[in-house]
């Protein structure tokens, strides 16, 4: 066995995660729903990563599912980390402490086996970070001189074609987890039970379907890829998995995340045959679950995590049969909790006044189509599915339901495509408006997204080649169509970003260098954002260093080849991929690829006829489409206008970990406390009702409190008791209730009552200082009727402000060393801005002592009511 390298300490957590960094309370690790299994009951220690912005990772359905699947295993415990923010990587950096798991707060060297999420093909230069924060070598050959867990990834790109980033992972795993990922649990159980080498645990996981190794296979001259020993498939398997609504219920984290909402999957796969979608073939055959098990998680997931949204996640959601029924049922049981619903994806054709329904109410969520193509003819070539007449009634739907803006996707650079193609994008908008004129005394607007094509492995046009240069031509073609177009919002993908996923995605292992390189130049995914001539700088210069230029010029030029040999017929040369079974017929593509060019178009096999593809069989399992049940009676939408009952005060408190939780995302605690507390709040009456919940005043990040008010007005009278009980039962143990008070629904809210509040703040000096320089500076103070501090208004205005004036009381509470103290104050505290801060006590210090004084601790031990004093 390799020695293992000497473990870092548990990384600094207090030191690392404090108030200089951004939104702290995204690496707390202690949210609802995250999962705190005992360390020493584990054999099996899991990390799974998502390598994004905890905003980002935190709310993927697919992540929180695996997690709660891997956490439902025994003897296996499963953190989470994700790419810390540029500020806390610096100072990981800047400490030369290790990435660590937000649960245990351990680093990521101390667990068995770390498992990232790939699912874009330019995400891989963040995992290479995420690595280097952990202190992990980044290749397996790297990894092979000592004791480090065992690296894999998973998800779509993945799945589609590993080859670029095979060198970085031990394993990797195609297709669903939910039953793989336990599989390869037990394997590494076993392992460590019976004190198997690294070699020979990967070789008993290369036996279970699902789990492709790349070191025992080898790249061919011509890009393809073999195995090199006996004991592993010549091809692997993608894993096909039933989809379980009931682990979707899940995280609901402190801060606002992108999709802040209870996700549920409905269905699974699709088998519409759009000849561009990777995601379509990749996730063959097509699962409904069941109606009722939506509705049931749904329902239960709601009351469960206190979101006031939820979202029906599939390719196609309106391939659900059941969904009218499934939303309109949910919009029934929920209806006086102001809940609404999110679809990501719908087929325009099936978008009727039932789905209009159920994503509208008090907060009408957007209308998203993806026509894709400006001509019926281009529909026809990839296979959507779609006719003129579909789209214009289910534009029209939308008019006459309310909706007078909608968003549709477009692309452009199609196999076939002329430039009366691209063209006819802004003559179909122009068109769906005149013909919706009359239904709405509103103009329809819209919002245009025009995506440049890009071919990916296992789709008919995988064969295709594209152009950076047509790109541009046919994206200038559209800006002058739609410049005398009102009214319309048009944008357009980078043809820079189009073309490197382009080229990764359809590589082979020599990419490996070039990812790393571009990693190494600083092409992060956060770069393309920030400063997108960097990142492509980054890539083009790792693609020349690498002396790929000249395949990277084809992309450019539109001869983009993944195969060099032109001696027989193209379509039968190797790919990188061909080692991958998807259940997808390779002759089938080529098939469906000559359909295209004829523009013929194939059944959607999970309603009509089957399209022979190949992936129906034993291994893969066959549709499974349920029949909808009867659409209840719509009972209406939330109603506003409610009465105000009863009104309770509350005083708590906000200590430890809770004040790194920011007022914003307080008031979205509160929230969602009161829903899971089933606790009837009433709402405000405004164009997006919100709960009538009122915090006194906002607590600066990083202070504690024991003296926080908030106003709760409901709209049915509950027992005091009952309402403290149910309230408490839904507050982090960092946020104690102190007392419960009933007052008059008709006075005065605390906000408005607000005058004064008492602190205790800690400071530090440099030197040594006597308790008696202390009270000579404190009594100064006292004895001074103007210090003025200059402030900065909204404005730009210079405002004096007398903070002397402000000031009720200080004193010294104690003295803690002979360096630091202990201070009690009092002062103002209103809410139209005067506010006695600690930051304005620390100044008036240091006016009077004229020393370097250091501010280390707040908290807020009281506020005044107006009807206290």
């Amino acid at each position: 066995m390799a020695t293992a390298p000497c473990l870092p300490q548990p990384a600094d957590y207090e030191a690392l995660i404090t108030t200089d960094i951004f939104k702290p309370a995204r690496y707390l690790g202690n949210e609802l729903g995250a999962i705190h299994k005992p360390w020493q009951g584990a054999v099996v220690r899991w990390v799974l990563t998502y390598p994004e912005v905890y905003e980002v990772g935190s709310s993927n359905l697919g992540h929180i599912l695996l997690y709660n699947v891997i956490n439902a295993q025994p003897r296996q415990l499963c953190d989470r980390t994700y790419l810390p923010a540029a500020d806390l990587s610096e100072k990981l950096k800047e400490k030369n402490l290790p990435l660590f798991a937000l649960e245990s707060r351990r680093s990521l060297l101390e667990f068995d086996i770390l498992g990232f999420s790939l699912s874009y093909e330019l995400g891989a230069t963040n995992i290479l970070e995420m690595l280097t924060l952990a202190q992990i070598p980044l290749t397996w050959q790297e990894r092979e001189m000592g004791d480090y867990p065992f690296i894999f990834a998973g998800g779509q790109t993945a799945t589609s074609n590993p080859e670029p980033y095979a060198d970085f992972f031990d394993f990797i795993v195609l297709g669903d987890g939910e039953e793989l990922l336990p599989e390869v649990g037990f394997i590494l159980e076993e392992a460590k039970v019976n004190g198997l080498t690294k070699e020979e645990t990967l070789l008993d996981l290369a036996q279970v379907p699902g789990v492709y190794v790349p070191r025992f296979y080898a790249m061919a001259a011509d890009g393809s890829v073999h195995p090199i020993r006996d004991e592993v498939p010549k091809r692997i398997l993608r894993r096909v998995a039933t989809p379980i609504p009931a682990y979707s219920i899940g995280l609901v984290p402190y801060v606002e995340t992108v999709h802040d909402r209870l996700t549920v999957e409905i269905r699974r796969g699709c088998t519409r045959g759009c000849r561009f979608c990777q995601p379509g073939m990749l996730t063959r055959p097509a699962t409904d679950v069941e109606p009722e098990k939506v509705v049931d998680a749904i329902e239960k997931g709601m009351r469960a995590t206190g979101y006031n949204e939820f979202s029906l996640l599939s390719l196609s959601c309106s391939d659900y049969l059941s969904l009218p029924a499934v939303g309109v049922e949910i919009k029934n049981r929920l209806k006086d909790e102001n809940i609404s619903l999110s679809l990501p994806s719908q087929r325009v054709d099936r978008f009727d006044e039932n789905i209009a329904n159920i994503v509208g109410g008090t907060r009408k969520a957007g209308l998203t189509f993806a026509p894709e193509a400006g001509t019926q003819r281009m529909r026809d070539v990839i296979n959507k599915g779609l006719t003129n007449e579909e789209l214009l009634r289910g534009i029209q739907t939308a008019v006459k339901e309310g909706w007078d803006k909608v968003k549709l996707y477009f692309m452009i650079g199609l196999p076939g495509e002329t430039d009366l193609d691209v063209l006819g994008i802004a003559e179909t908008v122009q068109w769906l408006r005149r013909e919706c004129a009359s239904l709405s005394n509103r103009r329809l607007n819209f919002n245009i997204t025009i995506s440049n094509f890009t071919p990916k492995p296992h789709t008919p046009f995988q064969w295709h080649s594209v152009s950076t240069t047509e790109f541009k031509r046919k994206q200038e073609l559209l800006r002058e169509a739609f410049r005398p177009i009102r009214g319309v919002k048009v944008n357009y993908t980078d043809v820079r970003i189009s073309a490197m996923e382009d080229f990764v995605g359809r590589g082979d292992r020599r990419l490996g260098k070039v990812v790393r390189r571009a990693w190494e130049l600083g092409a992060g995914m956060d770069s393309w954002w920030e400063n997108l001539d960097k990142a492509y700088g980054a890539w083009e210069q790792a693609i020349a260093e690498s002396d790929l230029t000249w395949k990277y010029r084809k992309v450019e030029s539109g001869e983009w080849n993944i195969f060099e040999t032109t001696d027989n017929d193209p379509l039968d040369a190797p790919l990188p991929w061909d080692h991958l079974n998807t259940g997808i017929d390779k002759q089938w593509l080529k098939d469906d690829l000559k359909r295209a060019l004829e523009a013929a178009t194939i059944p959607d096999c999970a309603f009509d006829g089957c399209s022979h593809c190949g992936v129906c069989s034993t291994d893969f399992g066959h549709n499974v489409v349920y029949q909808p049940p009867e659409i209840p009676e719509f009972v209406g939408q939330f109603q506003k206008d409610q009465e105000r009952l009863q009104r309770f005060r509350v005083w708590f408190g906000k200590q430890g970990d809770m004040r790194l939780v920011s007022h914003l995302d307080l008031v979205r605690l509160f929230d969602r406390a009161v829903r899971r507390a089933s606790i009837p709040v009433a709402f405000t009456n405004g164009f997006h009702p919100s709960p009538r919940i009122s915090i006194a005043n906002a607590l600066s990040l990083g202070a504690t409190s024991s003296g926080e008010i908030i106003d709760f007005e409901l709209r049915q009278v509950l027992d005091l008791e009952d309402f403290r009980r149910r309230l408490a039962e839904q507050l982090p143990i960092d946020m104690p209730i102190y007392r419960v008070e009933e007052v008059p629904v008709r006075s005065k809210a605390a906000t408005a009552l607000l005058t004064e509040a008492e602190y205790l703040i800690d400071l530090e000096t440099e030197e040594p200082v006597s308790p008696a320089q202390w009270e000579a500076w404190l009594e100064a103070i006292r004895q001074t009727p103007e210090i003025l501090l200059e402030k900065k208004t909204k404005s730009g205005k210079i405002k004096q402000l007398n903070l002397r004036e402000m000031l009720t009381a200080i004193a010294l509470e104690k003295v803690i060393s002979p360096t630091q103290v202990q201070l009690r104050y009092r002062g103002s505290c209103r809410n139209d801005g005067t506010l006695l801060q600690a930051d304005h006590i620390l100044y008036m210090m240091h006016t009077m002592s004229q020393q370097n004084i250091k501010l280390l601790k707040v908290h807020r031990f009281t506020l005044y009511l107006s009807e206290d004093i």
